[in-house]
């Protein structure tokens, strides 16, 4: 019985625990809190690897609100300089959405590869 308690509660804590390593690498670096959720979610959940990206990007979502909230409160003026971007990125997100289902697993995995690759060397460099 403890046994199934103490999975039971490990269950329950997992996918807190991973929201909240997310809102933190999201809220701090404006990014990466999706390619941290990525494997926890693989780890914690059954979905299928095209149900992880679209879960995470329903995550991420939420997370990105809060933290641009608590940037506004805090006297953040960068809204205007956003929407451009916003335009932008609403377009991609369409595109992304209609073909996240036709891409073979295999090329997604490589694409959040390179991404992850390029910034990394990105942010060394600078």
């Amino acid at each position: 019985m403890r046994k199934e308690a103490a999975k039971l509660k490990k269950q329950r804590l997992a996918p807190i625990l991973s929201g909240a390593a997310a809102g933190l690498a999201n809220g701090l670096f404006g990014a990466g809190g999706g390619m941290l959720l990525l494997p926890l979610l693989s780890k914690t959940t059954d979905l299928k690897q095209h149900e992880l990206f679209a879960c995470s990007v329903c995550i991420i979502l939420p997370l990105s609100l809060v933290s641009a909230g608590v940037y506004l409160l805090r006297g953040g003026g960068f809204l205007l300089d956003s929407v451009p971007y916003l335009i932008g990125g609403a377009i991609g997100g369409v595109i992304a959405g209609l073909t996240l289902k036709k891409l073979p697993t295999k090329w997604l995995r490589r694409a959040l590869g390179v991404f992850i690759l390029w910034g990394g060397v990105r942010l060394l460099i600078k």
